[in-house]
C-alpha cells in the first residue's frame, strides 16, 4: 500500500517537477539575452522601505530575502511578522521586504495569470516554481547570471529607498532558509554597483557554499539542531563540506568571517519555528522575538564595533 501511494505521488508531482525544471532557467535566459526587463515599480501605495524615516539617512539598511513561499511584493505570513517586528524594535533601519528572490525579473509569481490558476487547483506548483529556482541559482551554469540579476533588483530597490552608493551606510541581507543562496549570490553585484559594506544574517540557511563571498565583511549564521532542511544544504551540496577548502563559504569561515549563534529548540517551520510568534521560551519570550531581538543584536553590535576608532599603536605596529 505505501508503495502504491508513493507511485501515485511520483505520478502526480513528476510532470509538475519536470515542466518546473525547464521553466525555471526561462527567467534566468531571458534576462540575459534581453528579453524581458526586470520590473522595478511596487504596487499603489507600497513604499520603497519602511522604518527609519527618509529625511536622514538610517544607521543600516535591511534587505529581508524570504523563504519559499514568496509569491507577491509582500512577505508571507510569517516573514512579514519578522519584518514589522524587526521595525518595531529597531526604527533606526530602513527595511525592504518586497525583493522577489525567485524572479531574475522581479516578477511576483502572484502577478501571473496562469500561476494564480495553478495555485487555486495544485498549490503544490507554487513550492515547486520556488525550490526549482533555488537550484537554478546554485547551477554552476546558471548560477553568474542567477547572482547578477538579483543583485542588480536589490541594488535598484535600495537605490530607489534612499540608498546613496558609497555612502558607507551598511547594507544587511537577511534571508531565511533558499533566500540565503540568493543572498549569497549577490555579494559581488552588491558590491559593485553600491561599494557597501555588506553583512550577511541567514536564519536556517539552504545555500550551496559556492558563492564568493568575501566582499561580505561578515556572515552571521542563526541555526538550530533540530534544522534538518539547513542540515540538507550541507550535505547535499559539496561545496559546504569542509573537506572542499576552496569553496566560498569556506574561504569564508577559515578567514573568521562566519559566526554561528544557536537559537535552539527552534526548528525550521512549523509551530515552533524561528519566527513562530506562539511558541515560547523559558524567558516568556516567543521564538519570533528572540529571533528579532537577535539579528538586531548582531546590527547594532557591527555599528558600535565599526563606529569604533582604530587604535593607532595596532595601525603603527
Amino acid at each position: 500500500m505505501i508503495e502504491f501511494a508513493l507511485l501515485l505521488l511520483l505520478v502526480g508531482i513528476g510532470p509538475a517537477l519536470l515542466a518546473e525544471a525547464l521553466l525555471a532557467r526561462y527567467e534566468v535566459l531571458a534576462y540575459t539575452a534581453g528579453w524581458r526587463t526586470p520590473t522595478t515599480a511596487l504596487p499603489l501605495r507600497m513604499p520603497y522601505a519602511r522604518g527609519a524615516d527618509a529625511d536622514r539617512p538610517p544607521d543600516a539598511y535591511l534587505v529581508y530575502l524570504d523563504g519559499i513561499g514568496k509569491r507577491r511584493f509582500q512577505d508571507t505570513r510569517d516573514g512579514g511578522q519578522l519584518v514589522d517586528s524587526l521595525i518595531g524594535k529597531a526604527p533606526e533601519l530602513r527595511v525592504l521586504g518586497q525583493i522577489q528572490p525567485y524572479s531574475p525579473l522581479a516578477h511576483p509569481l502572484a502577478d501571473r495569470p496562469v500561476w494564480t490558476w495553478l495555485r487555486r487547483r495544485i498549490g503544490l506548483v507554487l513550492f515547486l516554481h520556488n525550490v526549482m529556482q533555488i537550484f537554478v541559482a546554485a547551477d554552476r551554469r546558471y548560477r553568474p547570471l542567477y547572482n547578477r540579476a538579483v543583485g542588480s533588483q536589490i541594488a535598484a530597490q535600495l537605490q530607489l529607498a534612499g540608498y546613496r552608493p558609497a555612502s558607507g551606510i551598511p547594507v544587511v541581507l537577511l534571508s531565511y532558509s533558499g533566500g540565503a543562496q540568493v543572498a549569497t549570490g549577490a555579494v559581488n553585484e552588491l558590491w559593485s554597483q553600491l561599494r557597501c559594506p555588506l553583512w550577511l544574517t541567514t536564519i536556517g540557511g539552504f545555500c550551496n557554499g559556492a558563492n564568493d563571498i568575501s566582499h561580505a565583511q561578515h556572515v552571521y549564521r542563526l541555526t538550530a539542531a533540530s534544522d534538518w532542511i539547513e542540515r540538507a544544504g550541507m550535505w547535499i551540496f559539496p561545496q559546504r563540506w569542509r573537506l572542499v577548502r576552496w569553496s566560498g563559504w569556506n574561504r569564508a569561515a577559515r578567514g573568521g568571517k562566519i559566526t554561528v549563534h544557536s537559537l535552539d529548540p527552534a526548528t525550521h517551520v512549523g509551530p515552533r519555528s524561528y519566527i513562530s510568534p506562539q511558541a515560547r521560551l523559558s524567558d516568556g519570550r516567543s521564538h519570533l522575538d528572540r529571533t528579532a531581538d537577535t539579528v538586531i543584536a548582531l546590527i547594532r553590535e557591527g555599528l558600535r564595533t565599526s563606529a569604533e576608532p582604530e587604535d593607532p599603536l595596532a595601525t603603527q605596529s
